[in-house]
């Protein structure tokens, strides 16, 4: 029998024992796989709570569906049918800008506007700034093929206005990042492809909007993301699950064999075993915080980077070294559920940013009731707000009562919400948020050099952080442990091989 040992439980490590397990399961009888979190759900950062019939989301509340991973799995649980995609006629973001919400115009994609109209009508960006975006179809592109920080980026093709009112709380907003530190080519490489391939990013999106159109890439007609600049299929590009992403979790859990799964058992050393004589590869010894240890021939380490750097420090200290140069920010989110009748204020499209020269303890709002369907009691809404991130991490750390009340008072001088809230929830994530900053495929590309044999890393910290990206990264990682240990199986000396 050989041997995986999956460390850590959020969406990464359940996806990794899943796909894991169905190898087991079709064809792979010696494969046994152990999943172990120090928690007492899984799940991580995806946390669904139902307080009466408010739905809320914790961490993210939907994913992308141009990315199939999310897709594909769901079609494998059976939980194709229970997703929904953004309600119709909610969508589109406004920005606060001087203390007022003003939409994003109509057209714009991510930073790039690509309508003229009503680029022109908005007063979101003043005359002075609309003009210098559009020398962005005159400046010549960036020759160099390094990475370079979002903000470098924004402010080169489209100007410092561009960057602050809409770059910074869009761009950067995804990622909880600080857009001069956020690495272009490892979160929007599509812009930095654009710039090299057009010259300029608005005739760019403009060309690539009339090849979709026309269906000359293969994908036939689609709107282009706000949260890509690529094209979508006609339904919703963000989808997530009648009774919240949770549903997600669940139905990993509930494929998994329960005599895989080992929670609220924290992992507090891993030990790497010399390969005996005859060259054979590693193993490794997990020791658990209950004193009881587990024999592993691969480990696939799906924590935090900075956990995973304390688990290896022991026996690959620079590999310890690498994974903690990945920063980590902390964030909260505050919601809050209100009578319909309370929010006198039209709560249109599905919420708004804040950039940070509005000087406001928020970053942004959604309107999680009027997004999907099913969130909020009849003649209720359902607000989510999020705080803390690069520069603010401080006031994730007050109690629970100073933080809504934080959250409230801004949500009444912007909204001019002053009632009651008949529900609230936070959630804090300490240290959560992965950096992606400028080097980060560098970094990420020697981690993959200097891990040692059997030992894997997944995770949102690598490959992108969004659900489908973790997801992803958890199939392929799944996929060279099984066949890293089929090689490890085929070097064992005929000797060994007749002691099974």
């Amino acid at each position: 029998m050989t041997d995986i040992v999956v460390v850590g439980g959020g969406i990464s490590g359940l996806a990794a024992t899943y796909y894991v397990r169905m190898a087991s399961a079709h064809g792979d009888p010696t494969l046994r796989c152990h999943l172990i979190e120090g928690d007492r759900k899984f799940g991580g950062k995806i946390a669904t709570h139902r307080q009466g019939d408010f739905v809320i989301e914790g961490g993210p509340d939907s994913f992308l569906a141009r990315k199939p991973a999310v897709l594909d799995l769901c079609r494998e649980l059976g939980l194709a049918d229970r997703l929904i995609g953004t309600t119709p006629g909610h969508g589109g973001t406004s920005v606060l800008s001087g203390g007022r919400l003003v939409k994003l115009p109509e057209g714009l994609t991510l930073i790039v506007p690509t309508r003229i109209t009503p680029f022109l009508r908005s007063p979101l960006i003043s005359w002075p700034g609309k003009l210098r975006m559009g020398l962005d179809l005159v400046i010549p592109p960036r020759r160099s093929l390094a990475d370079e920080s979002v903000a470098g980026f924004v402010r080169r093709r489209l100007g410092e206005e561009a960057l602050r009112k809409i770059g910074q709380p869009l761009m950067a907003g995804i990622h909880v990042a600080d857009p001069e530190r956020l690495s272009l080519l490892a979160t929007f490489p599509q812009f930095a492809e654009i710039e090299r391939q057009h010259g300029s990013l608005i005739r760019g999106i403009l060309t690539r909007s009339k090849q979709d159109r026309s269906g000359n890439d293969g994908r036939g007609p689609g709107a282009v993301t706000e949260s890509g600049g690529l094209p979508a299929p006609p339904s919703s590009p963000f989808l997530s699950f009648r009774d919240g992403m949770g549903e997600l979790v669940d139905g990993l859990v509930n494929r998994i064999a329960p005599d895989t799964l080992i929670r609220g058992r924290r992992v507090v050393r891993l030990e790497r075993l010399d390969g005996a004589a005859g060259g054979l590869a590693p193993g490794y010894q997990i020791h658990l915080d209950d004193g009881s240890t587990i024999s592993a021939d691969a480990v696939v380490l799906a924590t935090p980077a900075s956990i995973a750097a304390d688990l290896v420090a022991e026996f690959n200290p620079g590999l310890a070294s690498d994974l903690r140069a990945i920063r980590y920010v902390s964030t909260a989110t505050v919601s809050l559920g209100y009578r319909r009748g309370d929010i006198a204020q039209a709560l249109g499209g599905s919420g708004f940013i804040v950039p940070r020269c509005e000087n406001r303890q928020i970053n942004a709002c959604t309107w999680s009731s009027q997004k999907f369907v099913g969130r909020a009691p009849a003649d209720h809404v359902l607000l989510r707000a999020f705080v803390g991130g690069f520069g603010r991490e401080s006031l994730v750390d007050v109690d629970d009562d100073r933080l809504v009340r934080v959250v409230r008072a801004e949500l009444q001088q912007i909204l001019g919400v002053a009632a009651e809230p008949v529900v609230a929830d936070l959630f804090r994530w300490r240290q959560g948020i992965p950096q992606y900053d400028v080097g980060h495929l560098e970094r990420v590309a020697a981690l993959e050099r200097h891990r040692d044999p059997g030992l894997f890393l997944a995770g949102s910290a690598y490959h992108g952080a969004g659900v489908p990206d973790c997801i992803a990264t958890a199939r392929r990682v799944a996929t060279e442990a099984r066949a890293y240990l089929h090689s490890r199986a085929s070097e064992q000396p005929v000797a060994d091989g007749a002691l099974g």
